[in-house]
């Protein structure tokens, strides 16, 4: 595994920009060949560090105790703050970006088929208190540990949890027409940039009409709401940062706090102010989380 610093955007990319990027060197043994079909471990990773494209042999769920991740793959960029976890699919190119502060990264790698309950495409999910306390049990196992006892019984709970675990909306699919991912790409690093249909249409040189069909088909969202949900998520690594509710409000294209904080807690279910970093560690094992969810 390679580390690179990067933007702090740079996760929202399609497949073509993946394919750029070099591959990075071999990954290290632990997690992917060992003898137990599951096994977990830690590590951190510091602000703003990335991780290159690659891929892995098993299913991986990506869980930061702290900080915010951006995960981008061909389909599309994820967003994963501290209560969630994204599951990775076998074989799944993709790559990590550490937004904001520092990251304390929990993976926990699965044979292939182990569990066919399991999404077969990329999804965030909402990691429970019990799912979160198995992970950070997990982590503190040998990558050998014995069969047939306790340990065993704590991954295989970590499956069950993982299976019955809700998906989160914390996704902004990215088209692969050239000329409109451009468009996107451009709102993505300035997401306080209009975001009229009519002038994006202009832009493309295209029909309104045309350009909301065309987003519909390549992206599964219409216009309005892929740009909503863009700016929510984008807004994640700022509010995690420190920014004030009303620098990131203006800063994504809001009138004012109060409206954002609205569509914040509809989408969410928290205002704004739950996501910031200025709450005191919590949790066990000395993880200094920032963001209370």
């Amino acid at each position: 595994m390679t580390t690179r610093q990067s933007g702090p955007l740079s996760h929202a990319r399609t497949r073509a920009c993946l394919d750029d990027v070099p591959a990075a060197a071999p990954l290290p043994p632990h997690g992917e060949h060992t003898a137990r079909p599951v096994v977990a471990f830690a590590t951190d990773m510091a602000a703003g560090a990335a991780i290159a494209p690659h891929a892995h042999r098993r299913g991986q769920l990506l869980h930061a105790t702290e900080g915010v991740m951006l995960i981008r793959a061909d389909s599309g960029s994820w967003v994963v703050p501290p209560g969630c976890a994204v599951w990775v699919p076998p074989q799944s190119l993709h790559a990590i970006h550490m937004a904001a502060g520092p990251v304390a990264m929990r993976t926990v790698f699965v044979e292939p088929g182990l569990r066919p309950g399991l999404w077969h495409d990329c999804r965030v999910m909402q990691v429970t208190p019990l799912l979160r306390e198995l992970v950070l049990e997990a982590i503190e196992l040998p990558m050998d540990y014995p069969l047939g006892g306790r340990e065993e019984r704590v991954m295989q709970l970590i499956l069950d949890e993982m299976e019955r675990a809700r998906a989160l909306s914390l996704h902004v699919p990215m088209p692969r027409h050239g000329a409109l991912a451009a468009c996107c790409r451009s709102f993505v690093d300035d997401p306080s940039q209009d975001a009229g249909l009519a002038s994006w249409a202009q832009r493309l040189h295209m029909h309104p009409r045309t350009l909301a069909r065309l987003f519909l088909r390549e992206t599964g969202m219409n216009f309005g709401a892929w740009c909503r949900q863009a700016r929510l998520l984008l807004s994640l690594p700022r509010l995690a940062a420190g920014a004030s509710v009303l620098e990131v409000a203006l800063s994504h294209g809001y009138d004012s706090p109060s409206a954002f904080t609205a569509v914040f807690r509809r989408s969410f279910g928290a205002p704004p102010s739950a996501y910031q970093r200025n709450r005191p560690a919590q949790g066990r094992r000395g993880s200094s989380a920032s963001i209370s969810l």
